[in-house]
């Protein structure tokens, strides 16, 4: 398993102390190895990953899924996105609330890696993505 349960027991006051910056960190990377993952079968080329990947890691997409998944959380993490969202800097090329959507998912899905990788599986479970054929992109 990629979850590191040893973060649950021992250093859960720890992880209630990162800030939404770290938070985000770690959930920009799961996220990312989530969607590589749901992509990855059938085989495509290279170029094909990548592209279906970054469609789905941008910072709209990433704005996309926070929407398909809010009416599923629970409020604690929906005050984890609000302080994922209140911790969000600016970017130029972006709206500053498609960001500030896109960080309080990252944050979220870093929060719930550390504490609690079974609910973390089971919201991403309900994303709407698109599997692509085999013939289309291999």
């Amino acid at each position: 398993m990629w979850f590191n349960p040893r973060w649950a027991v021992d250093r859960k006051a720890q992880i209630q102390q990162l800030s939404p910056a770290s938070l985000a960190y770690l959930g920009d990377a799961v996220y990312e190895l989530y969607i590589r993952s749901f992509y990855l079968l059938p085989p495509k080329r290279s170029q094909a990953y990548h592209d279906m990947v970054v469609g789905q890691v941008r910072a709209e997409s990433q704005a996309k899924a926070l929407q398909e998944l809010q009416p599923h959380l629970t409020d604690t993490e929906l005050e984890i996105l609000r302080r994922g969202r209140n911790a969000a800097g600016r970017r130029k090329r972006l709206d500053p609330e498609i960001y500030q959507q896109a960080t309080s998912l990252e944050t979220l899905m870093g929060y719930l890696y550390l504490t609690d990788p079974q609910r973390l599986t089971q919201l991403l479970e309900h994303l709407q993505l698109n599997p692509i054929s085999e013939d289309k992109n291999s």
